[in-house]
């Protein structure tokens, strides 16, 4: 540190102006606005998309959600498919063809020549109840279809939150880091004037101006994060070129501060999830397809009908008709390994609807308990910390103005206050995030608005 006489009248004089400085850059630094501008001055022009908005344009042009009710009509068709009749079969023969002396004495027509004509009609008849367990299986398929689309519908709106609270985390980083940045360049431009009046050394110097450079990096790496976040809402949406050229309307305090979910307690009676529901459906499906199989063990008859004409060689037109069955002899299939199949994919099922249910009460105590935790650390932000974070640093920013703080002491202070406001801003975009888990997990459908879905 240069050493410098501060007796003479002009050097007290310069000593004071530059402590006027410091108290003038000081007061300027701490009168910031709190919602100052992150630096994405490009940003202003682009469109504003809120978060009802963002779910709505989900629900309309997701390409997962769309897959899913195309999958509904793929099982409405084969619904369709289960209840149609096997179609009869149309058999015309003709024998006796060639002979030069076809005709007979009721004339050389195509009729009346000996040749032995015969039309045939045949039907298969389902027995054994397979016709109703083949529409029951795929009744079941099409409820399955049903609950898979609101099912993902339900995590498209879960998604479609959360990457928005991703878009305003980000973006609220970068504003808190972008103040941070500002505020220690004020600093040391401050400490750069008081360097050249030998008040500070070049080490605390260079020191304050790191710290600042770091800070500025760490907002244009949140202003990065923030344009990622966007174009992953956008691709959300279903954007067929997402740029990430739009300005959030909601806030992080704003969806914080939603009133907090429903009690899960408080569902409706007899309703279930909808993941709940397509694997109970799937459950009843591998059940119909398993009594379907036991049921294919009966063989099923062709009943035929038949009607020949075969003019004689003299004498009246000799017409004749029959009636035949016909039917499989079950000798050496029994459909044994088909039935030993279907019985496995019942088990699997069985399976999996178990740990769908108990999955969906995990997701719920898991939810409630997240919700419940990040409201509470958010209080304690908003209530306590961040509070005295923000009166120790103005208060060793108004004592280093005096000269009764050292440039450490504020530094720290600073990176504290900083390290605080980031914390508050993850608290509230865990609290928003946990309460969209919670309705993600309390969502729930009674069967008749699974009926509605057509």
């Amino acid at each position: 540190m240069v050493g410098i006489d501060w007796s003479s009248g002009v050097e007290l004089a310069m000593r004071a102006l530059f402590q006027g400085v410091i108290s003038i850059g000081l007061a300027g630094l701490l009168a910031l606005p709190a919602g100052a501008q992150s630096g994405n001055s490009g940003a202003t022009n682009w469109p504003a998309l809120g978060l009802p908005a963002a779910r709505q344009r989900a629900f309309e042009r997701n390409w997962d959600l769309l897959a899913a009710r195309s999958g509904v009509d793929s099982a409405t068709a084969q619904l369709l498919v289960a209840k149609e009749f096997p179609n009869p079969t149309l058999a015309l023969s003709t024998a006796r063809l060639g002979n030069r002396e076809n005709s007979t004495p009721l004339g050389n027509s195509l009729w009346n020549r000996s040749y032995d004509s015969i039309a045939a009609v045949s039907q298969l008849l389902e027995i054994g109840g397979k016709r109703s367990r083949r529409q029951a299986s795929a009744q079941a398929g099409l409820n399955g279809a049903r609950a898979r689309f609101f099912d993902a519908r339900r995590t498209l709106d879960q998604g479609v939150t959360k990457a928005y609270l991703a878009v305003l985390l980000a973006e609220e980083n970068a504003r808190v880091l972008t103040e941070s940045a500002r505020s220690l360049q004020r600093e040391s431009d401050i400490a750069e004037a008081r360097f050249h009046a030998g008040d500070i050394s070049a080490a605390d110097l260079k020191q304050i101006q790191n710290n600042a450079a770091e800070f500025d990096l760490q907002a244009r790496s949140a202003e990065a994060t923030a344009a990622q976040a966007r174009i992953q809402v956008e691709l959300l949406l279903g954007e067929p070129k997402p740029e990430g050229h739009w300005n959030p309307v909601e806030t992080l305090t704003d969806l914080a501060a939603a009133p907090a979910p429903v009690p899960a307690s408080a569902a409706a009676a007899g309703a279930e999830r909808p993941d709940v529901l397509a694997a109970e459906a799937d459950l009843k499906r591998a059940q119909s397809e398993l009594a379907l199989q036991r049921a294919l063990r009966i063989p099923d008859p062709t009943v035929s009908l038949q009607v020949e004409h075969n003019p004689p060689g003299g004498g009246p037109p000799t017409d004749t008709a029959g009636i035949g069955v016909s039917f499989p002899l079950p000798l050496w299939n029994r459909n044994g390994g088909n039935i030993r199949a279907a019985e496995a994919s019942r088990d699997q099922a069985a399976l999996a609807a178990r740990k769908a249910r108990a999955q969906a009460q995990a997701d719920m105590a898991l939810a409630e308990l997240a919700y419940q935790e990040a409201a509470a650390r958010l209080r304690r932000y908003q209530e306590q910390i961040r509070p005295r974070a923000a009166q120790v640093r103005e208060s060793v920013a108004y004592a280093y103005g005096k000269g009764g703080a050292s440039l450490v002491a504020l530094l720290t202070a600073e990176r504290d206050d900083n390290s605080v406001r980031l914390a508050t801003a993850q608290a509230q975009a865990d609290t928003a995030a946990a309460a969209a888990d919670l309705m993600a997990a309390q969502n729930r459908l009674t069967a008749g608005e699974l009926a509605a879905l057509k």
